[in-house]
């Protein structure tokens, strides 16, 4: 199988795309609409149709979705109506589109993204960590290359509080920290995932990957450091692999 069809939900925004799985290389035009408001199953499940029929896609399709999946339900519910707790995300999407669908976690398809095609395409050693520093921090924790979902890292209590209340990007926006002021904050989470994972590679996404040569070179880890490679295509990538790899391919 050499296309899939990805979307990457999040709480402002819906992008989509066909994605060639051999290289991952988007196959058509990105088209991104707003997030309904409010984020109900009713009213999301009716964007993602629409996107979906207006393709005229027929094939696997993945999604990308801002909480804890197990077994295609969503057990949390980040920057969505909490009303998805509890529901079956992957059955909704999939009677919706009548399509096969693979729902996943954002921060673990946007993991997979750079695995496979990104920053981490050739990692060294079998631990590898990549982070989202965004409004909140998301996840994905490869070992031996396969991906343990779910790990939620950036509610990590470090000093009493989750980590991304201090270390994540918007926490520097809101409080207008210079890049010297933010880094030692990223540089305390970090340390303490060395002490948890010892891994062989970080790799840093997030909007102010982009900026990487600002701040990356502050950081004093033993760890490899390395910014995102995919960006804003990340999640429909890696939203597209699942449902390849889903469906055999």
């Amino acid at each position: 199988m050499s296309e899939a069809f990805g979307l990457d939900i999040g709480g402002s925004a819906i992008k989509a795309a066909s994605v060639d799985v051999s290289t991952g290389e988007l196959t058509s035009t990105r088209q991104t609409v707003a997030t309904p408001d409010p984020s109900t199953p009713e009213a999301l499940v009716g964007v993602v149709h629409r996107l979906v029929a207006e393709r005229g896609w027929t094939g696997p399709v993945g999604a990308t979705f801002p909480a804890v999946i197990k077994h295609g339900i969503a057990r949390t519910a980040a920057n969505v109506d909490r009303s998805w707790i509890g529901t079956d995300v992957d059955g909704l999407f999939t009677r919706a589109t009548n399509c096969p669908v693979t729902v996943l976690n954002d921060a673990d398809a946007a993991g997979l993204a750079e695995l496979r095609f990104g920053a981490a395409r050739d990692a060294p050693g079998d631990v590898v960590v990549i982070l989202t520093l965004g409004t909140g921090i998301g996840s994905a924790l490869f070992v031996g290359g396969k991906l343990v979902p779910n790990t939620e890292l950036g509610h990590l209590e470090l000093a009493g509080r989750d980590a991304e209340k201090d270390a994540a990007a918007s926490v520097k926006d809101r409080q207008h920290l210079t890049w010297s002021e933010w880094v030692p904050r990223v540089q305390r989470y970090l340390s303490h995932l060395e002490m948890l994972f010892t891994p062989d590679l970080f790799v840093l996404g997030g909007g102010v990957s982009k900026e990487s040569d600002q701040w990356v070179p502050l950081l004093d880890l033993r760890t490899p450091v390395r910014p995102a490679e995919l960006l804003n295509d990340a999640g429909i990538v890696g939203a597209a692999l699942a449902a390849a790899q889903q469906c055999g391919g």
